[in-house]
């Protein structure tokens, strides 16, 4: 089964990415950043885990206005530096685990957290800023770890209650602990602390509110459970307040934990911590892994055994990414022109396999279903290649068009064409 190692907290300001790519480690005005994270980094080192659950905020780089969730996972089976403005920064992208996230997700729902499932985008500096410092990395061998990024969304209100983040944190333990592979998970908490980066209070800090949170967080985490966002915001900054990401990760620890590191620095706009925990008493799952995967999988495990039927799992999505990405794209007016008169060079920029490819060339409509596509995006490409949502249904059963329209009730074809030929 897995195992969690523990639990580490750290700011994720882009200050810590801009000294480590400068190499200021011997600079006396940056150096008290690494002094602070060396024992961090040490305990990875030392106690090696498989995987880092990753809890950050993205900051309205690849989460944006048109989609912003409160909790989203990241399911893809590698995470690239994003840009931000300025390009991306030259470090390679951290592998993900898709395997365990289907879990975690199957787990978080069915003790009712609704979450949000992601692949594709990059991770910006709430991720990659403090994990370029902690772990070592090249671009022949990559990091020692892999990531499931969780996205928490803490810049847009409404944001969820302080206790919904224990509570996740409390529910994200339990999927961890029962998942079915012997591998070791470390929790990471991420952001703040005391920082204010908008508004005439722009660069506030609060070094003794600071200190405070970190000894509550270890001693008695409760105790902040209730206190609203606009009490951090007022304590520690309103970006502060992203503090939240923290108490999720100590959620998903023992009560009691014991301390093993803690740093603090203010250089400049952002306090710069960090903390290390790990579990001082035993809390195990209350279910076995037989009770707790029979309840997780309750809802869907009906559908599995449906004759014919494809559930659209985060396994499939995975697997087919490339294809349904490619196909999804059908939605850009350059893109389709393209796919009618440069399909091989197109497929090969999205770098689809060979295998996929010939799905899509020979309208292998049951083959895609059964490789992972989804049908909304069959129903992009029938109108790109002159066919109706008919002729996809009856190939899909084996059927002419005539022999699939005498079984319904009119004999009638349609597509999603804005404006069908005449």
């Amino acid at each position: 089964m897995a195992q969690i190692v523990g639990g580490f907290a750290v700011s994720h300001t882009p200050t810590i990415a801009f000294a480590h790519d400068a190499n200021k480690y011997d600079d006396p005005v940056w150096q008290p950043i690494f002094e602070g994270f060396a024992p961090v980094k040490d305990w990875l080192a030392e106690t090696k885990p498989d995987v880092i659950l990753y809890v950050y905020n993205d900051h309205m780089t690849s989460f944006w206005m048109n989609h912003y969730s409160h909790f989203a996972i990241g399911i893809g089976e590698e995470f690239k530096p994003a840009d931000e403005g300025g390009g991306a920064r030259r470090i390679p992208p951290l592998k993900g685990d898709p395997e365990l996230a289907q879990h975690i997700a199957f787990g978080m729902v069915a003790d009712d957290f609704d979450l949000s499932y992601w692949q594709g985008m990059g991770l910006d500096h709430g991720a990659f800023s403090p994990l370029s410092a902690l772990l070592p990395y090249d671009f022949e061998h990559g990091w020692p770890v892999k990531v499931v990024p969780l996205q928490c969304g803490v810049l847009q209100f409404p944001v969820p209650k302080a206790r919904r983040f224990w509570n996740f944190g409390r529910s994200l333990r339990r999927a961890i602990q029962n998942y079915p592979k012997d591998i070791k998970v470390a929790i990471a908490g991420t952001g703040g602390l005391s920082h204010q980066v908008h508004g005439e209070r722009c660069g506030f800090n609060n070094p003794e509110w600071d200190h405070e949170f970190m000894d509550r967080l270890h001693r008695d985490p409760e105790s902040l459970l209730d206190m609203p966002l606009g009490k951090l915001a007022e304590l520690g900054g309103m970006e502060g307040a992203e503090v939240v990401m923290w108490m999720l990760m100590r959620g998903a620890l023992a009560p009691t934990v014991n301390k093993l590191h803690q740093s603090y620095f203010l250089p400049s706009m952002c306090a710069i911590a960090s903390m290390v925990f790990e579990d001082a008493e035993e809390d195990p799952s209350p279910e076995t892994p037989e009770e707790y995967a029979a309840r997780i999988y309750r809802d869907v495990e009906p559908a599995t055994h449906l004759e014919g039927t494809y559930p659209f799992t985060i396994e499939r999505n995975v697997k087919a990414w490339r294809m349904n990405n490619f196909l999804h794209s059908i939605v850009q007016p350059a893109f389709r022109e393209r796919f009618k008169t440069d399909f091989e060079a197109l497929a090969d920029e999205y770098a689809l396999t060979e295998e996929e490819k010939q799905l899509i060339r020979d309208l292998d409509w049951i083959g895609m279903i059964r490789y992972g596509v989804i049908f909304f995006n069959l129903e992009k490409l029938a109108p790109v290649v002159g066919l109706g949502n008919i002729d996809v249904y009856a190939a899909m059963k084996g059927l002419s068009v005539p022999e699939f329209q005498k079984t319904r009730n009119a004999a009638i074809n349609y597509s999603v064409e804005a404006e069908p030929a005449t």
